[in-house]
Protein backbone atom coordinates (compact mmCIF):
# COMPACT_ATOMS: atom_id res chain seq x y z
CA UNK A 1 0.00 0.00 0.00
CA UNK A 2 1.45 3.50 -1.00
CA UNK A 3 2.00 5.92 2.36
CA UNK A 4 -0.65 8.51 2.66
CA UNK A 5 0.64 12.04 3.62
CA UNK A 6 -1.10 12.61 7.04
CA UNK A 7 -1.96 16.49 6.93
CA UNK A 8 0.63 18.79 9.26
CA UNK A 9 -0.88 19.25 12.78
CA UNK A 10 -2.66 22.70 12.75
CA UNK A 11 -3.10 25.25 15.58
CA UNK A 12 -7.17 25.36 14.33
CA UNK A 13 -9.44 22.62 13.89
CA UNK A 14 -11.42 21.96 11.56
CA UNK A 15 -9.23 23.44 8.53
CA UNK A 16 -10.65 25.59 6.16
CA UNK A 17 -10.30 22.75 3.14
CA UNK A 18 -12.19 20.70 5.91
CA UNK A 19 -15.30 22.82 7.48
CA UNK A 20 -14.68 26.93 6.19
CA UNK A 21 -17.83 28.20 8.50
CA UNK A 22 -16.64 26.24 12.03
CA UNK A 23 -12.65 27.19 11.18
CA UNK A 24 -13.89 30.92 10.99
CA UNK A 25 -15.53 30.52 14.41
CA UNK A 26 -12.36 28.79 15.16
CA UNK A 27 -10.05 31.28 14.38
CA UNK A 28 -11.85 34.00 16.32
CA UNK A 29 -12.62 32.17 19.51
CA UNK A 30 -8.45 31.09 19.24
CA UNK A 31 -7.55 34.98 18.74
CA UNK A 32 -9.79 35.98 21.34
CA UNK A 33 -11.17 38.23 19.49
CA UNK A 34 -15.12 38.44 20.20
CA UNK A 35 -17.72 35.67 21.22
CA UNK A 36 -21.58 35.28 21.62
CA UNK A 37 -23.43 37.14 23.97
CA UNK A 38 -25.64 35.99 26.44
CA UNK A 39 -28.21 38.15 24.59
CA UNK A 40 -29.02 36.09 21.09
CA UNK A 41 -28.01 37.62 18.36
CA UNK A 42 -25.10 39.76 19.48
CA UNK A 43 -21.53 39.42 20.28
CA UNK A 44 -19.00 40.79 23.02
CA UNK A 45 -16.31 42.29 21.18
CA UNK A 46 -13.09 41.60 23.45
CA UNK A 47 -9.61 43.67 23.31
CA UNK A 48 -7.94 42.23 20.58
CA UNK A 49 -10.90 42.52 18.10
CA UNK A 50 -11.91 45.69 19.67
CA UNK A 51 -8.35 47.03 19.03
CA UNK A 52 -8.10 45.95 15.24
CA UNK A 53 -11.87 48.20 14.91
CA UNK A 54 -9.91 51.29 16.90
CA UNK A 55 -7.38 51.51 14.39
CA UNK A 56 -9.95 50.88 11.28
CA UNK A 57 -12.07 53.79 12.54
CA UNK A 58 -8.99 56.14 13.00
CA UNK A 59 -7.50 55.27 9.85
CA UNK A 60 -10.93 55.83 8.11
CA UNK A 61 -11.76 58.94 10.33
CA UNK A 62 -9.15 60.17 9.08
CA UNK A 63 -9.60 60.13 5.33
CA UNK A 64 -13.42 61.35 5.91
CA UNK A 65 -12.04 64.14 7.33
CA UNK A 66 -9.59 64.67 4.38
CA UNK A 67 -12.52 64.83 2.36
CA UNK A 68 -14.13 67.52 4.33
CA UNK A 69 -16.83 65.34 6.32
CA UNK A 70 -17.18 65.80 10.61
CA UNK A 71 -18.73 63.52 12.76
CA UNK A 72 -21.75 64.09 14.95
CA UNK A 73 -24.44 61.84 16.64
CA UNK A 74 -27.74 61.53 16.50
CA UNK A 75 -30.75 59.40 18.74
CA UNK A 76 -30.57 56.06 18.72
CA UNK A 77 -34.26 55.48 18.87
CA UNK A 78 -36.29 56.81 15.54
CA UNK A 79 -40.24 57.37 16.24
CA UNK A 80 -42.46 54.81 13.88
CA UNK A 81 -44.05 57.69 11.80
CA UNK A 82 -40.23 58.91 10.85
CA UNK A 83 -39.78 55.35 9.58
CA UNK A 84 -43.38 55.40 7.74
CA UNK A 85 -42.36 58.48 5.64
CA UNK A 86 -40.40 56.78 2.92
CA UNK A 87 -42.32 53.89 1.43
CA UNK A 88 -39.38 51.77 -0.20
CA UNK A 89 -37.33 52.28 2.98
CA UNK A 90 -39.45 51.18 5.30
CA UNK A 91 -40.66 47.99 3.62
CA UNK A 92 -36.88 46.90 3.23
CA UNK A 93 -36.15 47.37 7.13
CA UNK A 94 -39.74 46.20 8.22
CA UNK A 95 -38.49 42.53 8.89
CA UNK A 96 -34.95 43.28 10.73
CA UNK A 97 -36.51 45.93 13.05
CA UNK A 98 -36.52 46.00 16.78
CA UNK A 99 -39.17 48.21 18.23
CA UNK A 100 -39.78 49.77 21.96
CA UNK A 101 -42.77 50.05 23.11
CA UNK A 102 -42.83 50.56 26.70
CA UNK A 103 -41.36 53.38 29.21
CA UNK A 104 -40.76 51.38 32.53
CA UNK A 105 -40.56 48.34 34.13
CA UNK A 106 -42.97 47.17 36.80
CA UNK A 107 -43.74 44.32 39.41
CA UNK A 108 -46.87 42.64 38.18
CA UNK A 109 -48.80 40.57 41.25
CA UNK A 110 -46.65 37.52 41.28
CA UNK A 111 -43.59 39.23 41.53
CA UNK A 112 -42.08 39.38 38.00
CA UNK A 113 -40.99 42.07 36.06
CA UNK A 114 -43.54 43.15 33.22
CA UNK A 115 -43.43 46.37 30.53
CA UNK A 116 -45.69 49.26 31.56
CA UNK A 117 -46.64 52.69 30.72
CA UNK A 118 -46.99 51.95 26.58
CA UNK A 119 -45.88 54.80 24.82
CA UNK A 120 -47.74 57.01 22.65
CA UNK A 121 -45.86 56.34 19.37
CA UNK A 122 -43.58 53.11 19.58
CA UNK A 123 -39.66 53.66 18.82
CA UNK A 124 -37.94 51.82 16.26
CA UNK A 125 -34.15 51.20 17.23
CA UNK A 126 -32.28 52.53 14.53
CA UNK A 127 -31.34 50.09 12.00
CA UNK A 128 -29.95 52.95 9.70
CA UNK A 129 -30.50 57.31 10.51
CA UNK A 130 -31.89 58.37 7.01
CA UNK A 131 -34.90 59.59 7.90
CA UNK A 132 -34.14 60.71 11.87
CA UNK A 133 -31.13 62.67 10.36
CA UNK A 134 -33.20 63.62 7.89
CA UNK A 135 -35.30 65.18 10.26
CA UNK A 136 -32.27 67.36 11.78
CA UNK A 137 -31.32 68.52 8.29
CA UNK A 138 -34.86 70.08 7.20
CA UNK A 139 -34.46 72.44 10.21
CA UNK A 140 -30.54 73.26 9.90
CA UNK A 141 -31.23 73.79 5.74
CA UNK A 142 -32.86 76.69 4.41
CA UNK A 143 -30.87 78.03 1.71
CA UNK A 144 -28.22 77.11 -0.64
CA UNK A 145 -25.76 78.72 1.46
CA UNK A 146 -25.90 76.01 3.76
CA UNK A 147 -25.62 73.74 1.68
CA UNK A 148 -23.30 70.98 1.53
CA UNK A 149 -23.90 69.28 4.51
CA UNK A 150 -21.21 66.36 5.66
CA UNK A 151 -21.93 64.71 8.51
CA UNK A 152 -20.79 61.14 9.93
CA UNK A 153 -21.74 59.07 12.98
CA UNK A 154 -19.76 56.57 14.27
CA UNK A 155 -22.34 54.44 16.06
CA UNK A 156 -24.17 50.90 17.10
CA UNK A 157 -26.95 49.53 14.60
CA UNK A 158 -29.93 46.99 15.54
CA UNK A 159 -31.00 44.88 12.54
CA UNK A 160 -32.51 41.63 13.87
CA UNK A 161 -30.68 38.41 12.86
CA UNK A 162 -32.21 34.64 12.39
CA UNK A 163 -29.32 33.32 11.62
CA UNK A 164 -26.19 35.33 13.22
CA UNK A 165 -22.42 35.11 12.58
CA UNK A 166 -20.04 36.47 14.54
CA UNK A 167 -19.08 39.98 12.84
CA UNK A 168 -20.64 39.03 9.81
CA UNK A 169 -24.06 38.60 10.97
CA UNK A 170 -25.43 40.04 13.88
CA UNK A 171 -28.26 41.87 15.70
CA UNK A 172 -26.31 44.77 17.11
CA UNK A 173 -23.03 45.93 15.15
CA UNK A 174 -21.03 48.96 15.02
CA UNK A 175 -20.64 50.65 12.12
CA UNK A 176 -20.04 54.34 10.54
CA UNK A 177 -22.58 56.27 7.97
CA UNK A 178 -22.40 59.56 6.51
CA UNK A 179 -24.98 61.58 5.26
CA UNK A 180 -24.69 64.39 3.18
CA UNK A 181 -27.35 67.00 1.33
CA UNK A 182 -25.95 68.88 -1.85
CA UNK A 183 -27.45 71.78 -3.92
CA UNK A 184 -27.62 69.60 -6.79
CA UNK A 185 -27.72 65.90 -8.27
CA UNK A 186 -24.22 66.68 -9.78
CA UNK A 187 -22.59 66.96 -6.94
CA UNK A 188 -24.45 64.23 -4.63
CA UNK A 189 -23.67 61.78 -7.22
CA UNK A 190 -19.99 63.03 -7.40
CA UNK A 191 -19.88 62.52 -3.69
CA UNK A 192 -21.01 58.79 -3.87
CA UNK A 193 -18.44 57.79 -6.28
CA UNK A 194 -15.77 59.79 -3.82
CA UNK A 195 -16.80 58.10 -1.00
CA UNK A 196 -16.84 54.58 -2.58
CA UNK A 197 -13.01 55.86 -3.86
CA UNK A 198 -12.08 56.18 -0.52
CA UNK A 199 -13.87 52.98 0.76
CA UNK A 200 -11.64 51.35 -1.59
CA UNK A 201 -8.74 52.79 -0.96
CA UNK A 202 -9.29 51.83 2.83
CA UNK A 203 -10.13 48.38 1.95
CA UNK A 204 -7.08 47.38 -0.66
CA UNK A 205 -4.90 49.63 0.96
CA UNK A 206 -5.04 48.95 4.66
CA UNK A 207 -7.18 45.46 4.45
CA UNK A 208 -4.97 44.55 1.99
CA UNK A 209 -7.84 43.12 0.00
CA UNK A 210 -8.87 43.27 -3.85
CA UNK A 211 -12.53 44.56 -4.70
CA UNK A 212 -14.12 44.43 -7.67
CA UNK A 213 -16.80 47.74 -7.43
CA UNK A 214 -19.31 48.96 -9.72
CA UNK A 215 -23.23 49.36 -8.94
CA UNK A 216 -25.87 47.08 -7.58
CA UNK A 217 -28.67 45.91 -9.84
CA UNK A 218 -31.99 47.17 -8.39
CA UNK A 219 -33.02 43.90 -6.63
CA UNK A 220 -29.96 44.73 -4.47
CA UNK A 221 -30.47 48.26 -4.32
CA UNK A 222 -29.98 50.15 -0.94
CA UNK A 223 -34.38 50.47 0.21
CA UNK A 224 -34.95 54.00 -1.21
CA UNK A 225 -32.17 54.35 -2.65
CA UNK A 226 -31.53 55.52 -6.39
CA UNK A 227 -28.46 54.33 -7.09
CA UNK A 228 -26.37 51.97 -5.30
CA UNK A 229 -22.64 51.88 -5.50
CA UNK A 230 -20.36 49.09 -3.89
CA UNK A 231 -17.27 47.24 -3.16
CA UNK A 232 -17.31 42.93 -3.61
CA UNK A 233 -14.09 41.47 -1.97
CA UNK A 234 -13.45 37.55 -2.20
CA UNK A 235 -13.00 35.42 0.17
CA UNK A 236 -11.04 32.09 1.10
CA UNK A 237 -14.04 29.71 0.44
CA UNK A 238 -14.16 31.70 -2.85
CA UNK A 239 -17.98 33.70 -2.23
CA UNK A 240 -18.25 37.41 -1.68
CA UNK A 241 -18.48 39.60 0.96
CA UNK A 242 -19.94 43.18 0.50
CA UNK A 243 -16.96 45.73 1.87
CA UNK A 244 -18.72 48.66 1.99
CA UNK A 245 -21.58 50.65 0.18
CA UNK A 246 -22.53 54.22 -0.84
CA UNK A 247 -25.90 55.20 -1.88
CA UNK A 248 -27.38 58.20 -4.02
CA UNK A 249 -30.79 58.79 -2.65
CA UNK A 250 -31.59 61.55 -5.77
CA UNK A 251 -34.39 63.61 -3.85
CA UNK A 252 -36.42 60.36 -2.46
CA UNK A 253 -35.48 61.41 1.53
CA UNK A 254 -35.33 64.52 0.89
CA UNK A 255 -38.86 64.74 0.27
CA UNK A 256 -39.85 62.44 2.86
CA UNK A 257 -37.95 64.35 5.43
CA UNK A 258 -38.50 68.21 4.16
CA UNK A 259 -35.39 69.33 3.33
CA UNK A 260 -36.03 72.14 1.14
CA UNK A 261 -33.94 75.18 0.17
CA UNK A 262 -33.97 78.30 -1.57
CA UNK A 263 -31.78 78.23 -4.45
CA UNK A 264 -29.67 80.80 -6.46
CA UNK A 265 -32.27 81.23 -8.53
CA UNK A 266 -34.90 82.30 -5.97
CA UNK A 267 -37.10 79.12 -5.85
CA UNK A 268 -37.98 76.48 -3.09
CA UNK A 269 -35.67 73.35 -4.22
CA UNK A 270 -35.31 69.95 -2.49
CA UNK A 271 -31.77 68.74 -1.69
CA UNK A 272 -30.09 66.21 -2.77
CA UNK A 273 -29.02 63.10 -0.54
CA UNK A 274 -26.37 60.65 -0.40
CA UNK A 275 -25.52 57.97 2.96
CA UNK A 276 -22.33 55.59 2.71
CA UNK A 277 -21.27 52.98 5.32
CA UNK A 278 -18.86 50.73 6.60
CA UNK A 279 -19.20 48.21 9.99
CA UNK A 280 -17.87 45.65 11.64
CA UNK A 281 -18.63 43.71 9.28
CA UNK A 282 -15.16 44.23 7.77
CA UNK A 283 -13.29 42.66 10.24
CA UNK A 284 -14.90 39.27 9.72
CA UNK A 285 -13.97 40.36 5.72
CA UNK A 286 -10.34 40.63 7.06
CA UNK A 287 -10.92 36.94 9.15
CA UNK A 288 -11.91 34.77 5.87
CA UNK A 289 -9.49 36.66 3.52
CA UNK A 290 -5.93 36.10 5.16
CA UNK A 291 -6.51 33.73 8.01
CA UNK A 292 -4.84 30.29 7.47
CA UNK A 293 -5.03 27.42 9.10
CA UNK A 294 -2.56 28.15 12.48
CA UNK A 295 -5.22 31.28 13.25
CA UNK A 296 -5.63 34.93 12.69
CA UNK A 297 -2.95 36.73 9.76
CA UNK A 298 -3.20 40.52 10.21
CA UNK A 299 -2.41 43.06 7.83
CA UNK A 300 0.13 45.07 9.63
CA UNK A 301 -1.99 48.90 9.19
CA UNK A 302 -4.56 47.58 11.08
CA UNK A 303 -2.76 45.08 13.70
CA UNK A 304 -3.37 46.93 17.68
CA UNK A 305 0.42 45.17 17.97
CA UNK A 306 3.04 45.00 15.23
CA UNK A 307 5.75 43.24 16.54
CA UNK A 308 5.51 40.89 20.21
CA UNK A 309 8.67 40.41 21.93
CA UNK A 310 9.04 36.81 23.24
CA UNK A 311 11.85 36.60 26.16
CA UNK A 312 13.17 33.31 26.75
CA UNK A 313 14.08 32.95 30.12
CA UNK A 314 15.30 29.31 30.85
CA UNK A 315 17.35 30.22 34.12
CA UNK A 316 16.74 32.62 36.90
CA UNK A 317 20.36 33.77 36.74
CA UNK A 318 20.17 35.10 33.04
CA UNK A 319 16.40 36.30 33.65
CA UNK A 320 16.63 40.27 34.42
CA UNK A 321 19.36 40.51 31.55
CA UNK A 322 17.26 38.82 29.20
CA UNK A 323 14.46 41.36 30.28
CA UNK A 324 16.42 44.24 30.26
CA UNK A 325 17.39 43.54 26.81
CA UNK A 326 14.04 42.82 25.02
CA UNK A 327 12.84 46.42 26.44
CA UNK A 328 15.72 47.72 25.35
CA UNK A 329 14.87 46.63 21.92
CA UNK A 330 10.98 47.56 22.60
CA UNK A 331 12.52 50.71 22.46
CA UNK A 332 13.90 50.90 19.91
CA UNK A 333 11.37 49.66 18.10
CA UNK A 334 8.39 52.25 19.25
CA UNK A 335 10.90 55.06 18.71
CA UNK A 336 10.11 54.42 14.72
CA UNK A 337 7.08 55.20 12.59
CA UNK A 338 5.08 52.49 10.70
CA UNK A 339 2.09 54.14 8.76
CA UNK A 340 1.94 56.96 10.63
CA UNK A 341 2.43 56.08 13.88
CA UNK A 342 4.67 54.74 16.24
CA UNK A 343 5.31 50.71 16.13
CA UNK A 344 2.98 49.20 18.48
CA UNK A 345 5.28 46.48 20.42
CA UNK A 346 4.70 44.25 23.56
CA UNK A 347 7.03 42.12 25.54
CA UNK A 348 5.72 38.99 26.75
CA UNK A 349 6.92 39.30 30.55
CA UNK A 350 4.19 36.30 31.50
CA UNK A 351 5.99 33.03 33.61
CA UNK A 352 4.37 30.45 30.64
CA UNK A 353 6.72 28.06 28.49
CA UNK A 354 7.89 29.66 25.53
CA UNK A 355 6.24 27.48 22.69
CA UNK A 356 2.72 28.24 24.91
CA UNK A 357 3.23 32.06 24.10
CA UNK A 358 4.62 31.48 20.73
CA UNK A 359 1.68 29.80 19.61
CA UNK A 360 -1.20 32.47 21.30
CA UNK A 361 1.09 35.05 19.34
CA UNK A 362 0.55 33.14 16.21
CA UNK A 363 -3.52 32.38 16.96
CA UNK A 364 -4.09 36.41 17.50
CA UNK A 365 -1.50 37.36 13.54
CA UNK A 366 0.61 39.67 15.15
CA UNK A 367 2.70 40.39 12.28
CA UNK A 368 6.34 40.14 13.90
CA UNK A 369 7.50 37.72 16.60
CA UNK A 370 10.57 38.20 17.94
CA UNK A 371 12.47 34.91 20.30
CA UNK A 372 15.53 36.97 22.46
CA UNK A 373 17.29 34.32 25.33
CA UNK A 374 20.45 33.74 26.69
CA UNK A 375 22.18 32.71 23.63
CA UNK A 376 20.43 35.02 21.48
CA UNK A 377 22.45 37.88 23.70
CA UNK A 378 26.11 35.79 23.80
CA UNK A 379 25.53 35.91 19.83
CA UNK A 380 24.00 39.26 19.05
CA UNK A 381 21.14 37.83 17.13
CA UNK A 382 17.80 37.83 17.89
CA UNK A 383 15.40 35.12 15.93
CA UNK A 384 12.68 36.64 13.91
CA UNK A 385 9.27 35.27 12.51
CA UNK A 386 7.00 36.81 10.03
CA UNK A 387 3.28 35.64 10.61
CA UNK A 388 2.53 35.73 6.68
CA UNK A 389 5.00 33.13 6.13
CA UNK A 390 4.97 29.33 7.77
CA UNK A 391 4.85 29.34 11.27
CA UNK A 392 8.36 27.56 12.03
CA UNK A 393 10.59 29.63 9.60
CA UNK A 394 12.62 32.03 11.23
CA UNK A 395 15.11 34.33 10.39
CA UNK A 396 18.48 35.26 12.06
CA UNK A 397 18.85 39.53 12.33
CA UNK A 398 21.08 41.10 14.67
CA UNK A 399 19.75 42.98 16.80
CA UNK A 400 21.83 45.97 16.68
CA UNK A 401 19.85 45.65 12.71
CA UNK A 402 16.44 44.79 13.87
CA UNK A 403 15.15 48.37 14.13
CA UNK A 404 16.19 49.39 11.06
CA UNK A 405 14.98 46.40 9.20
CA UNK A 406 11.37 46.61 11.09
CA UNK A 407 9.71 48.76 9.03
CA UNK A 408 10.61 47.43 6.17
CA UNK A 409 9.51 44.28 7.14
CA UNK A 410 5.96 45.32 8.20
CA UNK A 411 5.98 46.81 4.37
CA UNK A 412 6.48 43.67 3.05
CA UNK A 413 3.94 41.79 4.76
CA UNK A 414 1.42 44.13 3.78
CA UNK A 415 2.13 43.75 0.25
CA UNK A 416 2.68 40.36 0.46
CA UNK A 417 -0.56 39.82 1.88
CA UNK A 418 -2.17 41.66 -1.03
CA UNK A 419 -0.43 39.98 -3.61
CA UNK A 420 -1.72 37.09 -1.97
CA UNK A 421 -5.31 37.92 -1.89
CA UNK A 422 -5.48 39.09 -5.63
CA UNK A 423 -3.71 35.44 -6.74
CA UNK A 424 -6.80 33.86 -5.05
CA UNK A 425 -9.35 36.00 -6.31
CA UNK A 426 -7.50 36.16 -10.00
CA UNK A 427 -7.43 32.31 -10.00
CA UNK A 428 -10.81 31.83 -9.23
CA UNK A 429 -12.78 34.27 -11.18
CA UNK A 430 -13.72 33.00 -15.08
CA UNK A 431 -15.25 34.48 -17.83
CA UNK A 432 -18.28 32.27 -18.60
CA UNK A 433 -20.49 32.36 -22.00
CA UNK A 434 -22.80 29.45 -21.48
CA UNK A 435 -26.01 28.42 -19.52
CA UNK A 436 -24.25 24.95 -18.96
CA UNK A 437 -20.84 26.38 -17.60
CA UNK A 438 -22.25 28.93 -15.44
CA UNK A 439 -24.31 26.24 -13.64
CA UNK A 440 -21.39 23.53 -13.14
CA UNK A 441 -19.50 26.57 -11.71
CA UNK A 442 -21.51 27.21 -9.29
CA UNK A 443 -22.93 23.06 -8.72
CA UNK A 444 -20.52 21.75 -5.96
CA UNK A 445 -19.41 17.67 -6.36
CA UNK A 446 -20.53 16.84 -3.12
CA UNK A 447 -24.04 18.11 -2.71
CA UNK A 448 -24.53 16.64 0.72
CA UNK A 449 -21.12 18.30 2.42
CA UNK A 450 -20.59 20.88 -0.38
CA UNK A 451 -17.03 21.59 -0.71
CA UNK A 452 -15.12 25.14 -1.25
CA UNK A 453 -16.09 25.79 -5.39
CA UNK A 454 -17.09 28.21 -7.35
CA UNK A 455 -15.97 31.88 -7.43
CA UNK A 456 -16.40 35.39 -9.35
CA UNK A 457 -18.33 34.08 -12.40
CA UNK A 458 -17.95 37.60 -15.29
CA UNK A 459 -21.51 36.10 -17.65
CA UNK A 460 -23.38 38.38 -19.49
CA UNK A 461 -26.74 39.30 -18.49
CA UNK A 462 -29.67 41.15 -20.18
CA UNK A 463 -30.51 43.18 -17.09
CA UNK A 464 -33.94 41.62 -16.25
CA UNK A 465 -34.92 41.11 -12.73
CA UNK A 466 -36.65 37.75 -13.96
CA UNK A 467 -32.92 36.01 -14.93
CA UNK A 468 -31.94 37.27 -11.43
CA UNK A 469 -34.33 35.47 -9.69
CA UNK A 470 -34.21 32.53 -11.34
CA UNK A 471 -30.42 32.50 -10.99
CA UNK A 472 -30.60 32.90 -6.99
CA UNK A 473 -33.68 30.38 -6.35
CA UNK A 474 -31.72 27.60 -8.63
CA UNK A 475 -27.77 28.39 -7.19
CA UNK A 476 -27.89 31.15 -4.72
CA UNK A 477 -25.73 32.92 -7.18
CA UNK A 478 -26.87 36.74 -6.90
CA UNK A 479 -25.31 39.89 -9.05
CA UNK A 480 -22.43 41.18 -6.70
CA UNK A 481 -21.72 44.63 -8.85
CA UNK A 482 -22.36 45.48 -12.50
CA UNK A 483 -18.39 46.80 -13.31
CA UNK A 484 -17.95 50.20 -13.82
CA UNK A 485 -17.47 51.37 -17.31
CA UNK A 486 -13.58 52.71 -17.87
CA UNK A 487 -10.22 52.82 -20.11
CA UNK A 488 -9.47 49.57 -18.58
CA UNK A 489 -12.83 48.13 -17.94
CA UNK A 490 -14.80 49.01 -21.28
CA UNK A 491 -17.98 47.61 -21.87
CA UNK A 492 -18.10 44.08 -23.98
CA UNK A 493 -21.70 44.00 -25.56
CA UNK A 494 -22.82 40.02 -25.99
CA UNK A 495 -26.07 37.89 -25.56
CA UNK A 496 -26.98 36.85 -21.94
CA UNK A 497 -26.40 32.69 -21.81
CA UNK A 498 -29.97 32.48 -19.51
CA UNK A 499 -32.28 34.11 -21.92
CA UNK A 500 -30.19 34.45 -25.05
CA UNK A 501 -31.03 38.63 -24.97
CA UNK A 502 -28.83 41.51 -25.51
CA UNK A 503 -26.21 42.10 -22.95
CA UNK A 504 -24.61 45.84 -22.12
CA UNK A 505 -21.92 44.05 -20.64
CA UNK A 506 -20.72 41.49 -18.05
CA UNK A 507 -21.54 41.87 -14.04
CA UNK A 508 -19.86 39.76 -11.50
CA UNK A 509 -22.25 36.85 -10.13
CA UNK A 510 -21.21 35.31 -7.03
CA UNK A 511 -22.55 33.06 -3.72
CA UNK A 512 -22.44 35.70 -1.29
CA UNK A 513 -22.41 36.38 2.93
Amino acid sequence: MANQTTPAKTAITPRRDEDFPEWYQQVIRAAEMAEPSDVRGCMVIRPWGYGIWENMQHQLDAMFRATGHRNAYFPLFIPLSYMAKEAAHVEGFAKECAVVTHSRLEVDAEGKLVPASPLTEPLVIRPTSETIIGASYAKWVQSYRDLPILINQWCNVVRWEMRPRIFLRTTEFLWQEGHTVHETEEEARAETKQMLDVYETFVRDHLAIPVFSGEKSESERFPGAVQTLCLEAMVQDRKAIQAGTSHFLGQNFARASGIQFHSRAGTQEFGWTTSWGMSTRLIGTVIMAHADDDGLVLPPRIAPTHVVILPITPKEETRAQVLAAADKLAGELRALNFFGAPIEVEVDRRDLGGGLKNWEWIKKGVPLRVELGPRDLESGNVAVSRRDQPVKAKELVPMAELAGRAVALLESIQENLLARAKQLRDKHTRVIDSKEEFYRFFTPENSAKPEIHGGFALAHWNGTGEVEEQIKKDLKVTIRCIPFDDSQNPPEPGVCPFSGQPSARRVVWAKSY
